[in-house]
């Protein structure tokens, strides 16, 4: 599963801007893109998971690492309570405190439930 969409931070455009200009092959000063002859695509982009040029991605953006995990997909899990996925941040279970406090009270209800029948049994 891929990130969510968002914005990219100013500090990540200008990172975006200075890895074209410096590192890419494909781009001149003075007429842009080559292979599109119009201003580099990767100029425009705002969003991490807008469409980005494959040469960009494959050879230019490996040069800068906190750039490119900007771009990375997330690994997910999904909510044992309901089922959404949410990106995996240590031992987590539930993507929210209401999923994680309505699972508490559905464990606590069943538990309390078997120590009844229990006692009724005897």
């Amino acid at each position: 599963m891929m990130k969510p969409m968002r914005e990219l931070t100013p500090k990540e455009i200008r990172s975006i801007r200075k890895l074209v200009t410096t590192k890419c092959a494909n781009h001149d000063k003075e007429y842009g893109c080559l292979p599109l002859d119009c201003e580099c695509p990767m100029f425009g982009i705002c969003y991490t998971n807008s469409a980005m040029c494959s040469y960009f991605r494959e050879s230019v953006l490996p040069n800068d690492p906190e750039l490119s995990a900007a771009f990375q997909p997330l690994s997910t899990k999904r909510c044992k309570y309901c089922g959404k996925p949410f990106p995996v941040d240590g031992r987590k279970v539930y993507c929210s405190a209401n999923c994680a406090n309505a699972a508490s009270r559905e464990q606590t209800a069943a538990r309390v439930r078997k120590h009844r029948k229990k006692k009724a049994d005897m």
